[in-house]
């Protein structure tokens, strides 16, 4: 089974911030990297299709595909768990997501839907955009 991990991206206002972070980071690295504390238990299920879902205010936003799980060292010797993404970042209908520490586990059926290539992501505030689609007008 496949199960994916939600993530806020503190420090970004909107995806291109995202963007631009890891463009940065990839002139170093061939892929994008995020680095945790905890390992996540469940690693073999996300390296099955697992995607990050990304919390951009206070909204899931944008995906990208997990391709690997590591243990590295910091710079005090300690392990700690390196993700390394797909760079490819998928736009997802915002989906409203309350702040959090860390990161969570996030279930298949529970993930916002992608953004398919002819629709276009309006940055709406998440409740705005939820309360639309619960009118049936969005």
């Amino acid at each position: 089974m496949t199960i994916h991990m939600v993530k806020l991206c503190v420090g970004a206002d909107d995806i291109d911030d995202l963007a631009d972070w890891q463009a940065r980071l990839m002139k170093k690295l061939p892929a994008p990297v995020h680095h945790t504390r905890m390992a996540p238990k469940r690693a073999d299920e996300m390296l099955k299709g697992g995607s990050i879902y990304w919390v951009i205010k206070r909204a899931i936003r944008v995906r990208q595909r997990i391709i690997d799980i590591r243990t590295v060292k910091d710079e005090d010797g300690k392990d700690m768990c390196e993700l390394v993404f797909d760079p490819e970042l998928v736009r997802t209908y915002a989906q409203p997501k309350r702040p959090f520490q860390g990161w969570r586990y996030l279930k298949p059926e529970e993930a916002p839907r992608d953004l398919n290539s002819g629709e276009v992501a309006v940055d709406l505030p998440a409740d705005l955009d939820a309360a639309l689609k619960n009118a049936g007008v969005w």
